[in-house]
C-alpha cells in the first residue's frame, strides 16, 4: 500500500519566510500545517539569516516532509534587496537539502496556474483557492498562504510526472 508524501512548501522572504505542509496520496491532498518564521529587521543581516534558518529547521524537525518545494522569486526594483531576497532564499533551499530532501522549485506563474488556473492572479486569489483545495487550511501571513500554494503546485506536478513514468512503463 501506498504511503502519504508530506510536502513542505516555501516562500522565501528576509522578513517572512512562509512555510506549508501538506500531504498527498494518490488524488488526495490534505493540509498539515502552516506558518511563518520572521526575522528582526533590526538585526544584522547574518543574524537575520540564521533566525530564518533556526526557524525553518525547527519546522523541519516537527513535520518531517519527505520532499521540498521552494517559489523562485524575482525582484527588479532593487538591486540590494534582490540580493537580500536571494540570500533568504539560499537559506531556505539549503535547509531541506541539508536535512536529506529533494528541493524543487517553481516560478511564480507555475504556482499560480496550478492553484488558480491562470498564471497572473493576485494574493486573494490563491487564499481563495487554497480554501476551496484544503477547507481545513489555516495560515497567518500571506506569505504561509503562498506557501501552501507551492506546496499544491509540487503535489500536482509530482503527481503529473509519476503519471508520465508510469505511462512510458506500458
Amino acid at each position: 500500500m501506498a504511503a502519504a508524501i508530506r510536502i513542505i512548501g516555501i516562500d522565501p522572504g528576509l522578513r517572512r519566510t512562509g512555510w506549508g505542509v501538506v500531504e498527498t496520496l494518490g488524488n488526495s491532498l490534505r493540509f498539515v500545517a502552516s506558518g511563518t518564521v520572521r526575522s528582526d529587521d533590526k538585526a544584522a543581516l547574518a543574524v537575520r539569516l540564521k533566525q530564518l534558518h533556526d526557524g525553518l529547521v525547527a519546522v523541519l524537525h516537527e513535520h518531517v516532509p519527505h520532499e521540498a518545494a521552494v517559489e523562485a522569486t524575482f525582484v527588479n526594483k532593487d538591486a540590494v534587496a534582490t540580493l537580500k531576497l536571494g540570500q533568504a532564499r539560499g537559506v531556505a533551499m539549503l535547509v531541506p537539502a541539508l536535512a536529506g530532501l529533494g528541493v524543487a522549485e517553481y516560478a511564480p506563474n507555475a504556482v499560480k496556474k496550478t492553484v488558480i488556473g491562470v498564471g497572473h492572479g493576485d494574493k486573494k486569489q490563491i487564499h481563495v483557492m487554497v480554501k476551496v483545495l484544503m477547507p481545513r487550511a489555516s495560515f497567518d501571513t500571506d506569505d504561509a498562504a503562498d506557501a501552501l500554494a507551492i506546496a499544491i503546485c509540487h503535489a500536482h506536478h509530482r503527481q503529473s510526472a509519476a503519471a508520465r513514468l508510469a505511462m512510458a512503463g506500458r
